[in-house]
């Protein structure tokens, strides 16, 4: 009986079989070193292998609940993300949500590292609280990748891989734009966002109409009262 470690020549069906059986069983992204070491040195397919079988289970990914994507650390194996609303209530332990201030935190170290924590607190406007940059560094989304070379010397922070793996980022240039983010839908769906713009609308109407037929003195005379 031929062992898996002498034999050569593995075809591509079977290689996408292997890496997406290894894929599953890890639960976490796989690199294509580490991939590679699934096989002895006799039988290692080459890269332009690994890549066609990737590309070959990928789609036949197309259509199912499941979804092969490229992150920071390697390839992963994942429930398709528009199915996590059904997904999710197989668990009864509800997402962790995090503070406005957390994620304001999170963004400017994304988007603007190296910076430290003065830095943050300078934009902000308000201090950062400890308890923030222990979170995030407790779940491996941010580092200390330095020191500033200034009295105190302090740290400068950034990202790391475990952030961009969990947010589906194969590096910090896939980050949305600022304007994309200002331009995302609302993400919560029991907000009548069209009912707030038509009443907005109506309002600046009124608002308008009101300054037409306002009498200009009486106006002028109004605004430059001194304010008490």
């Amino acid at each position: 009986m031929t062992s898996p470690e002498t034999t050569q020549n593995i075809d591509i069906n079977s290689l996408k079989c292997i890496l997406e059986a290894s894929l599953l069983a890890a639960g976490e992204p796989l690199s294509l070193a580490q991939m590679a070491a699934l096989f002895g040195d006799v039988e290692r397919p080459s890269g332009n292998d690994f890549r066609q079988a990737l590309t070959a289970l990928n789609e036949d990914c197309e259509g199912r609940g499941i979804e092969l994507v490229e992150v920071a650390s390697g390839w992963r194996l994942q429930i398709r993300q528009s199915l996590h609303l059904w997904v999710s209530k197989m668990w009864s332990e509800k997402p962790q949500r995090y503070s406005r201030a957390l994620l304001e935190t999170l963004s400017l170290i994304a988007y603007r590292q190296p910076i430290t924590r003065g830095d943050i607190e300078d934009v902000r406007g308000v201090s950062v609280s400890s308890n923030i940059i222990r979170t995030l560094q407790e779940r491996d989304w941010i580092r200390v990748i330095g020191h500033r070379d200034v009295p105190g010397k302090p740290a400068l922070l950034g990202t790391t891989r475990a952030f961009l793996d969990y947010f589906n980022l194969k590096s910090l240039e896939q980050l949305p734009t600022l304007a994309e983010i200002k331009n995302m839908v609302n993400p919560e769906p029991q907000l009548d966002l069209e009912g707030v713009e038509k009443e907005k609308a109506r309002y600046e109407a009124e608002q308008e109409a009101g300054k037409q037929n306002s009498d200009p003195e009486e106006e002028s005379t109004t605004t430059e009262q001194p304010q008490s």
